[in-house]
């Protein structure tokens, strides 16, 4: 408001008109008690009424009676009547629009007569940004003003772009026919035309009071019924459908009267007419005196209407330009284009109109110098001779070959098509002349290697030259050498005699020396062996009176919590709960064991039968071998036989007789038999290869059932592990159930009697006395007279101060305390002021000790409440720095009561449980309960974090408060999620355009084209800085800002990595270079974070980095598989590197990726994986989890001083809260 002239005191009256029309809306209205009257409803909208008057400087009976009142002036008398609580409320509204009108007509008179506009300048320079046509579920007389001002503008847009492709073939003179094009007058008429036009008719209905939205809806029906533009719907009476240019749109009439009357009452008029703030009082300066009515009808239609006109009149004197804006897809997501939903917006915009209004004539159209300077290559001749630029155009397309162009006065139009045939006809040629450059430079290339050979021929014989130098140059050097030598032996000796002599004298020197230093030695050994011995002698004497003092004490400490924890024990023993969830837990479990039992004992019977079947085929084949091994030696046999046979009959035959006709059956029958043993011999061999096959079958069902062997094993592992997590289930099933019962008994122990609510209170006071300590030993004798002393001591004392309620001062204390905390308090240094002085509050009031109390319940509230707005990041850190501070606060001072009555195995086995976990965490040491009790100094100041044993309430509220802790940290760190998520998908791939002006190779275009590149990385980093300057000016703790920015990065690795695996236009050389430009910008972020914020955020993104790293290395084909998993990129899988390998693409250089041994060998070790029953996916997984304990808070953070906090200006008058000044007030 500086910048455009408005004054301080002008702005401090917008504010408080602006805050009173906020007001003003609170106020409601009851019934009255007369008929038809209202009244302020409740104190809540009087106290709005009051703030009302007083923001406006008006008369608060005068702001009422305007309100809830009219004056009615007749010529008899004035009659003032009251209004319902309906036409009240009506009341209040058009008072706040009047008042918000008028000072928004204000501003904007402010505004233009600041920058200076001049009203009679003669041009002008403006920009209409405007909605296009809106057609909803429900339109109303917003939607139809808008698409009645988008039919003027569409109207005007058609016209200018018909005029100017008019004007443009008029001014280059040539020959074209008239262009029709799309007129929507019959709308603006329908809309806008007097007398019979919807806004007329409009205006009409609103004069007359008895008008409702019905019959303004008959008249419309029966005035245009017969209008082709209007339509009326079948199944409403009061809805009516208008055709506009971009389509049909439905408005429903209800509220068309009320919306088109503007007046001004008259009691409001005089109202801010007689405020006593100029500011209010010129906003609304005193009518005419001719107005004599109480309101004047006004019309929103015609107001619009009128300036709708001058706004076209201003239009039609200037010369405008059209930028349409298209919305890709309806969902608000990135590479999502959907075609309808864009052809839609088109259409309505009247953009297709337009490029088919151009189309129908010369779409493209180039002066004569763009013609010549890109299509000259086409015909060289024609520059070279000295023609006119028209004339060289017109030589030019002739030789081409192109018809149906036009050539005007300074340009060429060419028709739909011409412009490609043409750069095609130019790639060409230029594809020739690159092809003769290429041949001279290899020609210059060629005589480069003649020259450099020739080089290395004359530098070769220069070397030859300088060796036969160096050889002289050699024999030279010896000589010299040989006189040096001499020269260092003679002084070598000369040394040796002096250092003998020297030796000699240091010799007798360090004796003398070592001896004195020895005897001091000793005289100082010998006093501190005297002062060790004194003070061990003390340490003892003052140690065992300690030891003394302090079994006493635990002693008298031991005897009162065995009372108390056998009354305990008697109450623990009576409640007991359902423990239903661990039971169910336990039963599947026990389900999932028999299970498994039974799969172990399908596949031992199976294994059973597969050896049996292996026995009997082993059995069935060696039968088989022995019936062929018999059958073999019978067929020799028999072979063996016949031959004998066959020589005997030979030999006994007579030598002449039938001699020829013996032999040729001998023969024969030889040939049968040697056919038979070859057969003999072939089904042996196909036997024996039986058997082989045999053999290896076995050999293979023994590999079997090794395998089945081992899986049995594995099985019967598995079963015994279940069986130990049964078992470690029950022990968690029997901790769980005595959680339960000290939880239960705790929240039931309140009793009605007299006699349990003593108990109760010196259950709960005898905490707070020095002498609660733990038993060390667990058999210690108690002396009868400590014991009874101290019983006589208390006693009294609890009998006389027994417990009661909060009493109304305190409960009025209690609702200060949550006022002051629902304010941003701030903080004291690096501490917040608000956790704080709840603690010191809480500790004060003992609400750490009571049963029962509401003050947990209402802070918890606080808290909820502050943090419903979850993208209010300030508001978020704010309330995360309390919240952990509070907690860091109750871990150290809270210990769980009740926790001594557990006997030390009960204890131990309770210690892995959430309560045994706490009461461990909570309960205070014997060492230190006794060194205060030693130190005398007390419990009764604030400034110690003394442990106190909480209630049922205290522990509950450190529950939730925990629980708040968590969800803040995840709504701040999910905010920079949503955040940085829309910049991730930019980041992941190179802009084209960015890409392009890179490989150029030009210097400023590289420079402009690396801020471009970074662009979207350094909004990421802009948003990391943000986040990180909220949680620092709000000191929330280190320990936690690391822990954010941890998960932000994991989740930027595992988005950006998985977009690189998914995408195979991401996997190219100049993306790796991309994305490795964007790393180094997180890496410096990290750098000036500093290790304290950042923490190990950088190694989070360890996958994304070797990812990118193997994108952008050199001559990957020359690396192996090894160098590639165990140096390069370590931590991806083989699933991932083998995706990326096939997926990689060089558009830079164009060099290839991993050799294909490489990847045969990734593919077998994929095989291999999946065999194994290894998970083969290769994605990341984002983890949302809370990734820290109350343990590991208590552990990171430091310990708060609170010793030194101012309390809030709203408390520090306060009697109630005088413990909260420091001690010096």
């Amino acid at each position: 408001m500086d910048i455009v002239g408005i004054s301080e005191e002008e702005q401090e009256a917008i504010f408080c008109v602006v805050a009173a029309i906020l007001h003003l809306g609170n106020i409601e209205f009851a019934k009255g008690a007369d008929v038809d009257s209202s009244v302020i409803k409740d104190e809540k909208s009087r106290f709005h009424l009051n703030m009302t008057a007083e923001l406006l400087k008006c008369d608060i009976k005068s702001l009422e009676n305007a309100l809830i009142k009219r004056v009615m002036v007749t010529p008899e008398e004035i009659i003032t009547r009251t209004l319902d609580p309906v036409a009240a409320v009506g009341s209040r509204d058009a008072l706040s629009k009047t008042i918000y009108s008028r000072l928004f007509d204000w501003l904007v008179d402010k505004i233009n007569f600041s920058i200076g506009q001049d009203p009679n300048s003669k041009q002008l320079i403006g920009v209409l940004d405007i909605y296009g046509f809106e057609s909803f579920k429900l339109n109303s007389f917003e939607q139809f003003c808008i698409n009645f001002t988008n039919e003027k503008l569409q109207q005007h847009f058609n016209q200018h772009v018909f005029k100017m492709e008019q004007e443009e073939y008029t001014k280059e003179e040539i020959n074209w026919s008239y262009i029709e094009f799309v007129d929507n007058q019959d709308v603006l008429d329908l809309i806008e035309k007097k007398p019979g036009g919807i806004i007329a008719l409009l205006d009409e209905a609103c004069m007359f009071p008895k008008s409702t939205h019905e019959t303004f809806a008959q008249k419309l029906f029966q005035t245009f019924k017969n209008n082709k533009r209007f339509i009326k719907p079948k199944l409403s009476r009061t809805s009516f459908t208008i055709s506009h240019y971009a389509g049909e749109v439905t408005y429903l009439a209800d509220l068309f009267l009320d919306k088109n009357k503007d007046y001004v009452v008259a009691e409001h008029q005089d109202l801010l007419t007689a405020s006593k703030c100029s500011f209010v009082a010129s906003l609304f300066p005193p009518p005419a005196e001719e107005s004599s009515k109480s309101s004047k009808f006004s019309s929103i239609g015609s107001r619009f209407k009128l300036q709708l006109q001058s706004l076209m009149e201003t239009l039609n004197s200037t010369e405008p330009h059209y930028i349409r804006c298209v919305k890709p897809n309806n969902v608000l997501k990135p590479a999502i284009f959907e075609n309808a939903n864009i052809i839609q917006q088109l259409r309505c915009g009247g953009v297709l109109e337009a490029i088919r209004i151009s189309c129908a004539g010369y779409p493209t159209r180039r002066t004569f110098y763009e013609f010549l300077h890109r299509f000259g290559v086409l015909a060289p001749e024609i520059l070279a001779g000295n023609h006119d630029d028209k004339v060289a155009c017109q030589m030019i397309l002739d030789k081409m070959g192109l018809k149906g162009y036009q050539i005007g006065k300074t340009k060429v139009f060419l028709r739909a098509g011409q412009m490609a045939e043409l750069d095609a006809r130019r790639a060409e040629v230029l594809g020739n002349a690159a092809r003769t450059i290429q041949r001279q430079i290899r020609t210059y290339i060629a005589w480069k290697e003649f020259i450099a050979l020739r080089k290395a021929a004359i530098m070769l014989q220069s070397h030859w030259r300088g060796i036969l130098a160096c050889k002289l140059y050699e024999q030279l050097r010896r000589g010299a050498a040989a006189l040096k030598i001499q020269k260092n032996f003679r002084r070598h000796i000369a040394r040796e005699s002096y250092l003998t002599v020297r030796q000699s004298a240091t010799t007798l020197q360090t004796g003398l020396r070592a001896m004195t230093a020895r005897n001091e030695f000793r005289f100082r050994k010998q006093t501190k062996a005297a002062i060790i011995i004194q003070a061990a002698f003390r340490c003892h004497v003052a140690y065992s009176y300690y030891k003394s003092l302090q079994k006493a004490a635990l002693t008298t400490q031991c005897g009162w919590r065995r009372r108390v924890a056998r009354r305990e024990l008697r109450k623990l023993k009576m409640a007991a709960r359902e423990t239903g969830a661990l039971k169910e837990a336990k039963d599947k479990l026990e389900k999932r064991v028999e299970e498994l039992t039974w799969r172990l004992q399908l596949e031992k019977r199976l294994r059973t039968d597969l050896e049996e079947e292996k026995a009997q085929e082993i059995a069935k084949l060696h039968d088989a071998l022995h019936a062929v091994e018999i059958q073999v030696e019978e067929a020799n046999a028999r072979v063996i036989t016949e031959q004998e046979a066959a020589r005997k009959a030979i030999e006994e035959a007579p030598p002449v007789i039938k001699e020829t006709p013996v032999i040729v059956e001998d023969t024969e029958k030889v040939n049968s038999l040697a056919a038979e043993v070859e057969n003999l011999k072939a089904s042996l061999l196909s036997e024996t290869k039986a058997a082989e096959e045999a053999r290896n079958a076995c050999t293979d069902a023994e590999t079997r059932n090794a395998e089945l062997v081992k899986k049995l094993e594995e099985s019967e592992r598995k079963v015994d592990q279940l069986q130990e997590s049964v078992q470690r289930l029950e022990e968690k099933l029997a901790n769980s159930e005595s959680e339960i019962q000290v939880l239960r008994q705790q929240s039931l122990a309140m009793s009605p009697t007299g006699k349990s609510l003593t108990a109760r209170q010196r259950a709960m006071i005898l905490p707070r006395t020095p002498e609660n300590g733990n038993v060390l030993n667990g058999e210690t004798k108690v002396p009868s007279d400590t014991t009874l002393a101290l019983s006589n001591v208390r006693e009294p004392e609890s009998e006389e101060k027994p417990q009661k309620y909060l009493n109304e001062k305190q409960q009025e204390n209690q609702d200060l305390l949550i006022k002051c905390i629902s304010q941003n308090l701030g903080f004291s240094g690096s501490k917040p002021i608000a956790a704080c002085v709840v603690y010191k509050c809480l500790l004060h009031w003992r609400s750490f000790e009571v049963e029962r109390t509401t003050v947990f319940d209402r802070i918890i509230q606080t808290i909820a409440s502050a943090i419903e707005v979850q993208d209010n990041n300030d508001v978020l850190a704010y309330w995360l720095s309390n919240s952990s501070t509070l907690l860091l606060l109750l871990q150290h001072t809270l210990k769980a009561s009740g926790a001594a009555s557990l006997t030390p195995q009960r204890r131990r086995a309770t210690s892995a449980s959430l309560f045994g976990r706490m009461s461990q965490g909570l309960r205070a040491s014997p060492q230190s309960a006794g060194l205060s009790f030693l130190s005398g100094r007390g419990l009764g100041r604030l400034d110690d974090l003394r442990q106190v044993e909480a209630k049922y309430p205290a522990l509950l509220f450190k529950q939730q408060l925990t629980a708040f802790l968590e969800k803040i940290y995840g709504m701040i760190r999910d905010n920079l999620k949503k955040e940085i998520s829309p910049l991730l998908g930019l980041c992941i791939q190179v802009p084209r355009t960015s890409r392009a002006s890179l490989v150029k190779g030009r210097s400023q275009s590289n420079v402009v084209a690396q801020q471009a590149l970074i662009a979207h990385w350094q909004s990421i980093v802009k948003s990391l800085d943000h986040y990180l300057k909220i949680m620092k000016s709000n000191h929330v703790p280190p320990f936690l800002v690391r822990k954010v920015f941890t998960q932000i990065f994991s989740f930027i690795n595992v988005q950006l990595f998985n977009s690189l695996l998914l995408r195979r236009e991401c996997c190219s050389f100049s993306n790796g270079e991309y994305v490795k430009a964007g790393l180094a910008e997180l890496e410096q972020w990290c750098s000036e974070a500093t290790e304290e914020y950042a923490g190990s955020a950088w190694d989070e993104l360890k996958h994304i980095r070797q990812a990118v790293g193997f994108l952008v290395i050199h001559q990957k084909p020359k690396k192996s598989l090894n160098e590639i998993t165990k140096e390069l990129c370590p931590v991806l899988s083989i699933q991932q590197l083998y995706r990326i390998s096939t997926m990689y693409w060089d558009d830079k250089y164009g060099t290839h990726s991993v050799s294909s041994d490489v990847i045969a060998k990734m593919r077998v070790m994929m095989t291999e994986d999946s065999n194994n029953a290894v998970s083969s996916s290769f994605l990341l997984d984002d983890d949302s989890s809370i990734p820290f304990t109350v343990d590991d808070i208590s552990k990171s953070l430091q310990q708060v001083d609170i010793t030194d906090i101012d309390p809030p200006s709203l408390i520090r008058e306060n009697s109630g809260f005088g413990f909260l000044l420091p001690r010096s007030e």
